[in-house]
């Protein structure tokens, strides 16, 4: 049985091959793949446990690999953080979240707008940095908050930090999370507090905060949990989660500062499950369409690997996978549906073993409670007798 189960998110990593893309916009996309076609990719440490036999990543593979590999296909509808983060927890939507490519309506911004005793500026599909520059000033000048989407189910309020106090940003989230119910429950509303002197000088801080719905069922952080177990998250795991069935947090901002997390708790005494997530893939590199960077920052997380496993003992399971695409190739600055890449590990690996591929993300949390003797299974199926676990 486990004693720690570490599942690291390389958030948008996707490998492509996702059967239903079309239906997204997205048929082609590939988001490692096109990385690796576009400039030398190495890494050597992943592909020791196995990433390049990944179809779809486009690398060389290693020989002498020992760890499973293998891909998920998302089973819910959607192509965003929460959906695909909820389902790795075994968690599958029936139903997608709503977007809005043309802006809120005027029942939401009307009742937003009463609630925080402030107008708005935007309302509409933008660039996270693009919209700063063209709104901005203005946003200085007027007070008004910048209101902006994407394609994904998100409701993003910016302010700069000397108009809008952040803690004052992060009560008009609250209060649009209120307002944003029912049949307009977007996944996450976002604080995106931003500071700068004008239109190309604008910075947003690290003081972004994501402010989701609560899970609309149980997940494996749930029985986890609830079976006296340790759940600690790492990163912008506690606001996809709402902090539900967490049992410690730390929001560390950036790649570097969560794999520093990570090895603060592998050094410490817990039994259970750390939950990582690594957002600038996604952030930083894929919304942005930095070939380079997304390269750079997958190089980064390779040499940082055999920090994590040395860090581990005989009886912990390193997992590995994704949430979704962002392939920095691609048009527009939206998510990509693709398969994610699955990765595990253990210090008995002695051999390439092939997961194939899954149906559902939702394998993850079905592996991850068979590993400590629980019984649920979230209607997928577990990889865990797979992985030849002593």
């Amino acid at each position: 049985m486990l004693n720690r189960a570490i599942l690291i998110v390389l958030d948008s990593v996707g490998v492509g091959n996702a059967p239903d893309a079309a239906a997204y916009g997205d048929e082609g996309a590939n988001t490692v793949g096109h990385i690796a076609q576009r400039t030398t990719l190495n890494l050597p440490h992943m592909n020791r446990l196995g990433f390049a036999h990944i179809p779809g990543t486009n690398l060389t593979r290693d020989p002498a690999a020992a760890g499973a590999y293998g891909c998920m296909t998302e089973a819910s509808s959607g192509k965003d953080t929460t959906t695909g983060h909820w389902e790795i927890a075994g968690l599958k939507l029936e139903k997608p979240f709503p977007t809005y490519p043309h802006g809120f309506p005027a029942e939401v911004m009307d009742a937003f707008s009463a609630a925080i005793g402030r107008g708005w500026l935007g309302n509409k599909p933008a660039s996270g940095t693009a919209i700063l520059d063209e709104l901005g000033e203005e946003h200085m000048r007027t007070g008004k908050v910048i209101v902006y989407t994407s394609g994904d189910s998100v409701f993003q309020i910016a302010a700069h930090e000397d108009i809008v106090p952040v803690e004052e940003l992060y009560d008009m989230c609250r209060k649009a999370r209120a307002i944003l119910q029912g049949p307009h429950a977007v996944g996450r509303v976002i604080a995106r507090p931003f500071t700068g002197t004008g239109a190309g000088h604008f910075t947003r801080t690290p003081r972004r905060h994501d402010f989701s719905l609560e899970p609309t069922g149980v997940t494996m952080l749930d029985q986890l949990k609830a079976a006296g177990l340790d759940t600690l998250a790492v990163g912008k795991i506690e606001d996809i989660f709402c902090m539900r069935g967490i049992t410690q947090s730390v929001h560390s901002a950036g790649n570097p500062a969560c794999l520093q997390s990570l090895m603060d708790d592998l050094a410490g005494d817990f039994t259970g499950l750390c939950f990582v997530n690594l957002v600038d893939f996604d952030m930083t590199y894929g919304h942005r369409r930095d070939v380079a960077g997304y390269a750079q920052a997958l190089r980064d997380f390779d040499a940082f690997l055999p920090n994590i496993l040395g860090a581990m003992g005989d009886h912990d399971l390193l997992l590995i996978t994704a949430d979704h695409g962002c392939d920095p190739t691609w048009t527009g600055t939206d998510h990509t549906r693709e398969r994610v890449p699955l990765l595990c590990w253990h210090r008995g690996m002695r051999q390439a073993i092939d997961l194939g591929v899954r149906n559902t993300y939702a394998d993850m949390a079905a592996t991850i409670c068979e590993g400590f003797g629980l019984p649920d299974r979230f209607g997928a199926t577990s990889f865990y007798q797979e992985l030849e676990m002593k």
